[in-house]
């Protein structure tokens, strides 16, 4: 019954000053909050990258520069500029291994591209003629460019979607020129609308072969990036063995020697990118999480500042028989209840907010997938718990050690 009337006390407290209380939870209402949006958000926005590289099919392999290892992804992928890889290293893949359906090398670049008096800034990829077989994309207008093209150093593009549209409002470009940077280059095709994938915009980008990208716009003797379609997915393991043999043979790398590229595939994607994704996303949440110091600071100065001002109820409850673990179990219950109530609406607004951005990131056409399971909301309350008790233990102990008979005479 104690624990009982004491609940019922701590409650009626809290409800005779509301806008304390309120006040008084807040910090621990923005800290919840936004640890949840942040997990929610993490976790819709990884779903997303996630569901596109599946979505892109099970027979693909990457190759990146440099190498990687279990713990985390190649150093290509954090920015580092790594020149092991070749446009060569490609083409020898697609002529010794039959089971390579098609394969594309890439480098890239950003600049203005403009048509008369029309710019548009965007990024151009050199690629190799088989892109469009890797990517599974498609013509709206005219032709991609051909092997020889490919090699040739020939200034020919293909336009994509968005950038057709910037330049020509929907007009045929074909055998019109298109200036990108300092370079005149002829239109030689349109592609389909693609949409945005990973977070990258496919229509806001032009073609060019890769030949021309690397030695006309870029003046570099290496590729960023290979990919490789397989004929059939059951044959992407084999393929995945055969391409790290052929290139360690052809990079001169002996048994004993670390490899200077990375061959992935799909799978192994995914368990990096959740690796350094949930990184990124506990990070957030623990810096985040410093907010519920300060609200629970709050709470513990409020609480301080409560026994100043219940020092005659305190002496008076103890001269009639209350015990000093009643005592602190009041204090620590009141400052319990600060925290729990806050940690619900705290709950209550990050799941609030994570659906508005899955929403709205729906409407703009991403598969966002809405994050906030039961045990982050568990985890929440725990977390709300545990600050009530840490941070009211002090002016419960504090409460529980007056004198009553001065604490009586407290005017």
């Amino acid at each position: 019954m104690r624990v009982k009337d004491s609940i019922k006390l701590s409650f009626s407290i809290l409800r005779a000053n509301k806008v304390r209380t309120f006040l008084t939870s807040l910090g621990i209402i923005i800290g919840i909050a936004s640890v949840i949006i942040i997990m929610s958000v993490g976790a819709g926005a990884q779903s997303l990258i996630i569901n596109q590289i599946s979505s892109q099919g099970s027979n693909l392999l990457a190759i990146l520069p440099g190498a990687s290892d279990k713990n985390g992804p190649p150093s290509s992928v954090l920015g580092i500029v790594v020149t092991t890889l070749k446009y060569e290293d490609a083409i020898a893949i697609k002529n010794e291994i039959p089971e390579v359906f098609a394969i594309s090398s890439y480098n890239s670049g950003a600049g203005t591209i403009s048509y008369q008096n029309q710019k548009s800034d965007a990024t151009y990829n050199g690629v190799m003629a088989d892109y469009v077989n890797v990517e599974d994309a498609e013509l709206l207008l005219g032709r991609f460019f051909t092997q020889d093209e490919e090699r040739g150093n020939v200034k020919s593009v293909i336009l994509g979607y968005q950038v057709w549209q910037d330049l020509f409002d929907g007009q045929d470009p074909i055998g019109k020129q298109i200036k990108i940077k300092k370079q005149f280059f002829d239109i030689i095709g349109v592609m389909k609308e693609r949409g945005t994938v990973a977070f990258q915009n496919k229509d806001n980008v032009v073609f060019i072969p890769v030949s021309t990208a690397q030695n006309i716009m870029l003046g570099i003797n290496y590729v960023s990036a290979i990919r490789i379609k397989v004929d059939k997915a059951e044959n992407v393991d084999s393929v995945k063995e055969q391409v790290r043999l052929l290139l360690r043979d052809r990079h001169n790398i002996d048994n004993t020697g670390v490899e200077d590229f990375s061959v992935m595939d799909p799978r192994e994607a995914i368990d990096i990118l959740k690796t350094v994704t949930n990184a990124l996303k506990f990070f957030l949440a623990a810096i985040a999480g410093i907010s519920l110091l300060v609200g629970g600071m709050g709470v513990m100065n409020i609480m301080l500042a409560s026994i100043n001002e219940r020092i005659r109820e305190i002496g008076l409850r103890k001269a009639i028989g209350a015990r000093k673990g009643d005592i602190i179990l009041q204090f620590l219950l009141e400052s319990m209840s600060i925290t729990i109530l806050g940690g619900i609406v705290g709950i209550a607004i990050g799941a609030a907010v994570s659906f508005l951005v899955a929403v709205i990131a729906r409407y703009l056409g991403y598969n966002w997938d809405y994050v906030v399971t039961p045990s982050s909301a568990i985890i929440g309350i725990g977390v709300a718990v545990l600050i009530g008790f840490i941070f009211g233990i002090y002016p419960a102990q504090k409460a529980s050690k007056l004198d009553p008979i001065e604490a009586l005479r407290y005017e």
